[in-house]
């Protein structure tokens, strides 16, 4: 088993480190991604790297529908899997001194220097190298700013330390990007139009048409520097300035670049050189005033959400590490967006939505932001219940099925295993508006948008389970519960628990509010609700005095995973799919999570 590696500092505020880590170079990158809930990106460095990377720059709610590749088609399955993919890398600056290009993969640096302060959202970095007979530092710094949404900075200044140089800095706007996770390896982006408006230089692109019906986006990025280049080129999705300058040891040089970015979700393509203008207006403060009002809007959040942790540095490093990235993938701005399992560091999970957004950062932004934060999460699933009413109606059931993995409410998965049978989801975003209301007090959601939502996923499980006659009570059958480790099993406890649940508290609001709400829940309809609720079968072991994960749980060969050889693990990447479903280990919380939710 791998012992865990540190790569970077012990700090309160700071992920820092003073080595370039080749061999971690990626791992580097995904732990200095920055974001504003509006775009992120990873901890790429601005010029040219050979060496083993991951260039990721990545826009909140702009998406691909990927083809989906199984093996055996199913009925019910997506038609897609839906991935976020790899934007425009805005952050390009080419280096060369004397006509040789600045590659640290291929010339090694010295006085090194990356730091990420979580308590700004400020990335910087600083280096020296000599190359072709000369010796400059470079110094970086950039912020997504979470002010004014659409702008990024990034500042570059040189120094010649030793011998004559000329620097030379292309400055780039490139759309020529890939998805290293794309199924067949396809590029996403066709170009529109390049143009200027007012000082700014722009690059108009498109996704790919899809064969499944599913908008495509227009994405414009523009860029504007504070000294004038001394050449513009245009190439194939990409435009680049350059900018020069020489002489001995101890001349400068510094270069602003900054850059809008507008997609078509929320301006009209045909409207972005005019808003580039209007932007280009509104954000013309300078570096320093906007870097200042960066600061002040991340000390703000952190007044409402610093948890403090006194005697281990490390624990505090870590939980301000999670509270930031979680913080700079969603803030509540927009009620069409969530929050992807990666946030902005890559990827995996395909940037989508997941029933982790409602049943573990809910209750987290409810006690470390203000309320509307989570009701726009909330919206969000309210936004998509129609596809959650066509998601049941595709397995054959009635009421709401919320996804495992969505961008628009259609379910995207294509697992069988999961898609079908990980219907627990549905009880995570009921929980959600538990949660909310009972944390806020405020009942307004709940009246006017909450109870469509838990009478669509309580309909879903009145119709899902069905009724043992030899028990003479409910069950469901052919589930896979949070324990992904186990699939097609019975009577799932956290799932009956959840289930059972859901048909409570819906009848409990319904009853409630029914003379301020539109819905509308039949009497014999409530009495067969209650009915499920009063003879829902839960597995339990009396002697052993537990709950059961499922049915047959204690059947298996029990045993600790200190028994296991440490070879083995993780199991995932050592064993066969048969043998961990055979075996009693858990991937993650089942019944925990139960006990988690309910723990009166």
């Amino acid at each position: 088993m791998k012992k865990i590696q540190r790569l970077f500092e012990i700090n309160p505020w700071k992920i820092a480190t003073s080595t370039l880590d080749k061999e971690n170079r990626r791992l580097q990158e995904s732990l200095t991604s920055i974001g504003n809930g509006y775009m992120g990106m990873r901890g790429n460095f601005e010029e040219q790297y050979s060496g083993d990377h991951h260039l990721g720059t990545y826009i909140a709610g702009v998406w691909y529908p990927d083809k989906t590749r199984v093996g055996w088609w199913k009925n019910g399955y997506p038609d897609y899997f839906g991935k976020v993919i790899n934007a425009v890398n805005f952050i390009a600056m080419d280096l060369y001194i004397n006509d040789q290009q600045v590659d640290l993969a291929k010339v090694s640096p010295t006085d090194f220097r990356l730091e990420l302060d979580m308590q700004t959202g400020i990335l910087s970095r600083t280096f020296t190298v000599s190359l072709a007979g000369a010796t400059v530092k470079f110094s970086f710094e950039r912020f997504l700013s979470i002010v004014k949404r659409e702008l990024a900075l990034i500042k570059m200044e040189a120094e010649i330390l030793d011998g004559h140089a000329e620097v030379k800095i292309v400055s780039k706007l490139d759309n020529n990007v890939h998805n290293e996770d794309s199924n067949y390896d396809e590029r996403f982006w066709e170009e529109l139009a390049d143009g200027k408006a007012a000082d700014f230089s722009y690059l108009t692109t498109r996704t790919v048409e899809n064969h499944f019906d599913i908008e495509q986006f227009t994405v414009t990025s523009a860029m504007h520097h504070d000294q004038t280049p001394e050449a513009s080129v245009k190439n194939e999705l990409a435009i680049a300035d350059t900018f020069s300058f020489n002489g001995e040891a101890g001349a400068t040089f510094s270069l602003i670049k900054e850059v809008l970015i507008l997609t078509s979700r929320d301006v009209p393509a045909s409207d972005h050189p005019a808003k580039i203008a209007e932007l280009a207006a509104l954000y013309s403060a300078s570096y320093a005033a906007l870097r200042e009002e960066q600061v002040d809007a991340w000390r703000a959040r952190w007044a409402l959400a610093d948890v403090i942790i006194e005697g281990d540095a490390a624990a505090q490093q870590g939980i301000r590490f999670n509270l930031f990235q979680l913080f700079s993938t969603y803030y509540g701005e927009d009620e069409r967006l969530n929050i992807g399992p990666k946030g902005f560091t890559g990827e995996k999970y395909g940037g989508a939505t997941y029933w982790d957004t409602e049943a573990y950062a809910v209750p987290l932004y409810l006690a470390l932001a203000k309320p509307e934060v989570t009701r726009n999460l909330l919206k969000y699933r309210h936004n998509q219940l129609p596809q959650a009413h066509t998601n049941a109606q595709k397995q054959g059931l009635a009421g709401a099925l919320y996804p495992m993995v969505t961008f628009t409410g259609i379910e995207c998965h294509n697992e069988w295993e999961i898609t079908f049978e990980e219907i627990h989801r549905n009880g995570a975003i009921a929980y959600a508006i538990y949660n909310y209301t009972n944390y806020t007090g405020d009942t307004t959601y709940m009246k006017h948008e909450g109870l469509d939502v838990l009478t669509g996923i309580a309909r879903f499980w009145a119709d899902r389970v069905h009724y043992s006659k030899r028990n003479q009570a409910y069950m469901i059958h052919g589930v896979t519960g949070p324990n992904e480790y186990e699939n097609n099993i019975n009577n799932n406890w956290y799932t009956n628990k959840m289930a059972a649940w859901v048909l409570r508290y819906t009848l409990e609001n319904y009853r409630r509010f029914k003379d301020e709400t539109t819905v509308e829940i039949s009497a014999d309809e409530q009495a067969k609700w209650q009915d499920i609720i009063d003879h829902m079968y839960f597995p339990e072991d009396q002697e052993l005095g537990i709950f059961v994960q499922h049915d047959t749980f204690l059947d298996k060969d029990l045993m600790p995973v200190s028994a296991l050889d440490p070879k083995h693990l993780p199991l995932n990447q050592n064993w066969s799919w048969d043998h961990i479903l055979r075996s009693c280990f858990i991937k993650q919380a089942d019944v925990l999570q139960g006990i988690y939710f309910f723990g009166d």
